[in-house]
């Protein structure tokens, strides 16, 4: 699996590199995980619910995930798999359920306790939530993916309904741990762990 830090990029440019990496994958090129930081965008699922974006001046792009309002912005960390699931199983369900056990991991190996909910797709903490996870797949090819907050302002969340849930409180790695953990250091913690657990969890067949 190829690794690609794309650094900070606005939505749109790191959209085009998956549609490009989609495409190749689809003709058998390797699988890659994106690593980067968006500049600051509000972004809604495909059946997202615009009344989730509690303040009428905010603009977000509708977008081919799952999942419903968002925002992205530096100090979060963004993961694309481009990730050939046709390989991996078929099975979208379980593949959400390996993202979420991912970012769970990534988190206990920064001394931050994160957990699941039934029913609600994402990384919580006693504080509010962590991580974010919506996906898309075209002709079983994955594309979008995870987001985690490492030092990220947070106050954007205030004039949206997180992933449509109300009162929904957001945290961040910095904020569980109480000290600032440097962006490079858990992009590279994240390099070094993804391919491993999903050999373990989604074997390539």
């Amino acid at each position: 699996m190829i690794c690609t830090d794309l650094g900070v990029i606005s939505y749109s440019e790191a959209f085009k590199t998956q549609e490009r990496l989609v495409s190749e994958v689809l003709q058998g090129a390797e699988e890659t995980l994106l690593l980067l930081e968006h500049t600051p965008v509000y972004t809604i699922g495909a059946g997202g619910d615009a009344a989730n974006l509690l303040d009428p001046a905010i603009e977000a792009l509708r977008v081919n995930r799952g999942g419903d309002v968002t925002y992205h912005g530096p100090g979060q960390l963004v993961g694309y798999p481009i990730l050939d699931l046709s390989r991996r199983g078929r099975d979208l369900h379980r593949y959400l359920r390996f993202l979420e056990e991912f970012l769970v991991q990534i988190s206990a190996a920064v001394d931050v306790k994160g957990f699941t909910v039934a029913g609600r797709t994402g990384v919580w903490t006693g504080q509010g939530k962590l991580a974010s996870i919506g996906v898309g797949v075209r002709r079983w090819i994955s594309m979008h993916g995870f987001c985690i907050n490492v030092s990220l302002d947070t106050s954007a969340f205030d004039s949206i309904n997180p992933c449509g849930m109300v009162d929904c409180p957001i945290t961040s790695l910095a904020r569980e741990r109480g000290d600032e953990l440097p962006m490079k250091d858990v992009k590279k913690l994240v390099a070094t762990r993804f391919e491993h657990l999903l050999e373990q969890q989604l074997p390539r067949r």
